[in-house]
């Protein structure tokens, strides 16, 4: 299975409007947001065709979330054993998006860039972007 460019880079593109947006939010509340999202996320393949193993996911993910109230790399966690079940879904089971055959496969994706975004303590992109812009659109 061959996939195009587009394929390969939106969901890369996707992650990164969401670190983004999620780098407006301080701390504590951007991990605290984050892994409310986490949990949320275990709950998407809920009858995705792969029968009580959904349940299981789930109740795996949610543990995962709670300790991620503390720690990133539990959020991370998440974003990595979800990017398990998108391939798992890809391959066996139903896509997360009924009607685009290929969503698995680019959750995967976006969900792999999320997990390292996090594993690197889901800093705020600001600071950074600050650095790369002009002096006359840096902020005052």
């Amino acid at each position: 299975m061959l996939f195009t460019p587009v394929q390969l880079l939106s969901p890369v593109l996707v992650a990164g409007i969401f670190i983004a947006l999620c780098s407006l939010l301080q701390e504590p509340a951007r991990r605290n947001f984050s892994a409310i999202l986490i949990a949320g996320a275990g709950a998407a393949y809920l009858s995705g065709g792969l029968g009580v193993w959904e349940f299981v996911f789930c109740t795996l993910m949610t543990f995962v979330a709670y300790r991620g109230l503390g720690d990133y790399r539990f959020v991370g966690l998440g974003w990595l054993l979800h990017t398990g079940w998108d391939v798992m879904h890809h391959l066996y089971g139903n896509p997360i998006v009924p009607f685009v055959p290929e969503s698995s496969f680019g959750c995967a994706i976006c969900d792999a860039v999320l997990a390292l975004w996090y594993f690197l303590g889901a800093p705020s992109v600001y600071p950074w972007l600050e650095v790369a812009l002009p002096e006359r659109f840096k902020l005052k």
